[in-house]
């Protein structure tokens, strides 16, 4: 997600496997038409999860496998991947790379398709059994993956052949893999005394659960705090479909002749750039801003609590000061003061060009005030995005509505996004619609290289429902291997409001933007052409993972691609000159306002894991020490507040924990990249194969930074990122 625009969404990206030994995946936390049965039933005859899937490229039979054949599978790879450690550890012979780490590798299969088929559903598609088998499994799942990294036995074969990496005449990458399957045991703990071990067991277990509870409480009170409208009235500047759809959502809550404006996980809600009537401006604003801290069924406040007390003292058994010291040590950062140093450095530009563009549309509501012979008031946070439209409209020519009625979604897929990566690596996509899905309106494609062969399968899923979390993201269901000979079925997830029956589906500029940057993320376990599974696709640094995404983001707005893609949904018209003229002129626009809300929870994330143990507050405490820390960082401008809160941020809660930061660290990396593809000539294929190969195809086979290198030609510098942004570095003032 790159942030001026794909904050709107909230990614996370969700490997595809259990990370017993050789990842850590970000958890993603939601009623199924096409799959079969639910938990209530009996299982299947035939576990189809026990096998691999005999659908192309082992495509899962979502219309074959029942909820109550997840826990069995789960049961019995378990079972499994345990015997295979045990057969690992007892094998007489002297460790080596073949009876240990390779075994390792290719270890784990049932388990890893029932968890990725658990883990993938709760997150797009979740229903009470699905929760249910999360919650009951978690604090299991848990205890398997320590029962297997705290094995002693199995760390000192792994330990023997890390000192002995250098004398096994191992190639490149499998003397990456030693590396990282002895760092990944070492992190878990394998080296702690037997009462450390039992008590990093015991805070694991219970991390789970917090874990699965405080994302159900997220989706749980963003579907309950749908806000409701008593008239159509006060739903002013919302188009008749719009409305339309907020009847309809009332209707099937037994609210006939009301309106009802569902949430998103985020501060700011769509509506707010739409709504005329300030006062319901607000009451949405407060309502999503509220979320988490009530005192309600859904409070979250002591679940942060008690996770930050829980990371803060795991990483204190490990050696290390804070949590964000130990998650820090293995990303591309690799310490806290240098990512304090990056947001700090860039939160005075950001902070001075939010005031600057909070001033226009202070001056722009006193003369709509004025005009109106009415008295003004102060700019808030549920005015921003509706003056801001006004200001856009006034300085550029143009608005949102302007721009969808040529931004229909399928075309933007298949006549976007996919032909730019035709036009880049010469892809061919095929709709094939012989596939079972989990949800009627989830698209599948087969992927196709220049050559014919097939590259991929494809999911789409682009609606919002309430069974969804929020915010966007790509999994892998199957990931690439040359060990497994496997290849990649990938998905990408979005929260579009889906229209009423008959209506075309037009996105906002925000979301076609999503759009790309997702597809990015698609291109990167697509392209994986590595051997081992631990080391496929998006398998790579945190803070490394957001930046092949946010490259695809630049063909959005590629005068040639948004051209092919740009078309009226009714007449079939280009988008007209002017019109696009003016959508790349302002690219500028707003970026102090979305600079600022996404640097804020950056930094707001990193205070919280940046306490020591014994300074953690209790649930009490929490809102407090969040006011207090933005405010000590200079995030004191109530009109752009945080992208999240700390009780609805569920990133931090997840995979992104001290690592949030990884977004705009990322995107420095990819606005040295966007200059490297614009000073060789762009939209080339010669330059989409260079990065295909160097980059996107290894994984995380490589050093991350070194595969920039490889793509760029030198070491990343910051100053294309704030070109784009249009930001200034304030300059150091000279020593008295």
């Amino acid at each position: 997600m790159r942030i001026p625009f794909v904050l709107a969404a909230t990614v996370a990206i969700v490997t595809a496997a259990l990370p017993a030994l050789a990842q850590n995946s970000p958890a993603s936390s939601p009623q199924n038409a096409a799959m079969a049965g639910d938990a209530a039933d009996a299982p299947s005859a035939v576990n189809l999860l026990l096998a691999p899937s005999t659908l192309p490229l082992q495509y899962p039979p979502f219309d074959k496998i029942r909820d109550a054949d997840i826990g069995p599978a789960l049961d019995q790879g378990m079972a499994e991947q345990l015997a295979e450690v045990t057969a690992i550890v007892d094998n007489p012979a002297a460790p080596s790379f073949e009876n240990t780490i390779l075994a390792l590798e290719r270890g784990g299969r049932t388990l890893g398709r029932a968890y990725t088929l658990l883990s993938s559903l709760t997150g797009a598609d979740a229903n009470p059994a699905r929760l249910k088998l999360q919650a009951d499994y978690a604090t299991r799942l848990a205890a398997h993956r320590d029962a297997i990294a705290l094995n002693p036995k199995l760390f000192a074969r792994v330990e023997a052949l890390y000192q002995q990496r250098a004398k096994l005449n191992l190639g490149a990458q499998e003397q990456r893999l030693v590396e990282r399957h002895y760092n990944q045991l070492l992190r878990a703990g394998a080296k702690l005394d037997e009462a450390g071990k039992a008590r990093m067991k015991a805070i694991n277990g219970e991390l789970a659960q917090l874990g699965a509870r405080f994302n159900q409480n997220v989706l749980a009170e963003v579907n309950d705090s749908a806000v409701v409208v008593d008239s159509a009235a006060e739903l002013a500047g919302l188009s008749d479909e719009q409305i339309s759809a907020a009847a309809a959502a009332a209707k099937t809550r037994g609210l006939d002749g009301k309106y009802v404006i569902a949430l998103l996980n985020t501060t700011g809600q769509p509506v707010l750039s739409q709504l005329e009537n300030r006062a319901l401006r607000q009451r949405i604003y407060e309502t999503s801003v509220a979320r988490g801290s009530r005192g309600n069924a859904y409070d979250n406040t002591g679940l942060v609590s008690r996770v930050l007390t829980l990371r803060a003292e795991r990483a204190r058994l490990l050696g290390f000061a804070t949590h964000a010291d130990f998650v820090l040590k293995d990303e591309t950062a690799q310490s806290v003061p240098a990512v304090n140093a990056m947001l700090r450095q860039l939160a005075p530009a950001a902070e001075t060009a939010a005031r600057r563009e909070g001033a226009d549309l202070q001056a722009m509501i006193d003369r709509a005030q004025a005009a109106k012979h009415e008295p003004s008031f102060k700019l808030a946070a549920w005015d921003w995005s509706f003056y801001s439209e006004k200001v856009r409209a006034a300085k550029y020519g143009f608005d949102e509505s302007q721009l969808k009625p040529y931004l229909e979604m399928k075309n933007v897929l298949e006549n976007g996004v996919f032909y730019a990566a035709g036009q880049l690596y010469g892809l061919k996509f095929k709709q094939r619609r012989d596939l079972p899905v989990y949800q009627p309106d989830v698209l599948v494609y087969d992927v196709f290289n220049a050559d014919g062969s097939q590259l991929a399968i494809f999911i789409a899923d682009m609606y919002a429902r309430p069974s969804k979390r929020g915010g966007a993201w790509m999994n892998a269901y199957v990931d690439q291997s040359g060990l497994l000979n496997q290849k990649p079925v990938v998905a990408n997830h979005l929260n579009i409001p889906k229209p009423m029956d008959g209506k075309p589906t037009l996105l906002t500029w925000d979301e076609v933007n999503t759009m790309f940057h997702e597809f990015g993320h698609a291109l990167h376990g697509m392209f994986s052409n590595v051997k081992y599974p631990s080391m496929a696709g998006t398998k790579v640094p945190r803070d490394f993972v957001e930046y092949p995404s946010q490259v695809n983001e630049m063909w959005a707005d590629w005068p040639s691609i948004l051209a092919n893609y740009a078309k009226h949904y009714k007449t079939g018209e280009p988008m007209p000159r002017a019109l696009l003229d003016k959508v790349l002129a302002a690219k500028q626009f707003n970026q102090g306002f979305a600079t600022t809300e996404y640097l804020s929870a950056a930094m707001l994330d990193q205070r919280w894991h940046q306490l020591p143990l014994e300074q953690i507050p209790d649930a009490d405490g929490v809102m407090a020490f969040e006011a207090r820390a933005l405010r000590e960082e200079g995030y004191d401008y109530d009109a752009v507040p945080p992208r999240y809160r700390t009780p609805y941020f569920s990133h931090i809660m997840g995979g992104y924990a001290a690592g949030y930061y990884a977004y705009v660290w990322s995107e420095v990396l990819d606005a040295n990249t966007v200059q490297w593809f614009k000073s060789h000539g762009g939209l080339k294929r010669e330059l989409g194969d260079a990065f295909r190969a160097k980059l996107l195809s290894q994984g995380g086979s490589q050093d991350a930074l070194s595969m920039f290198r490889a793509v760029v030609g030198h070491e990343p510098q910051i100053q294309p990122l704030l070109e784009r942004r249009g930001l200034v570095l304030e300059k150091a003032k000279p020593a008295k």
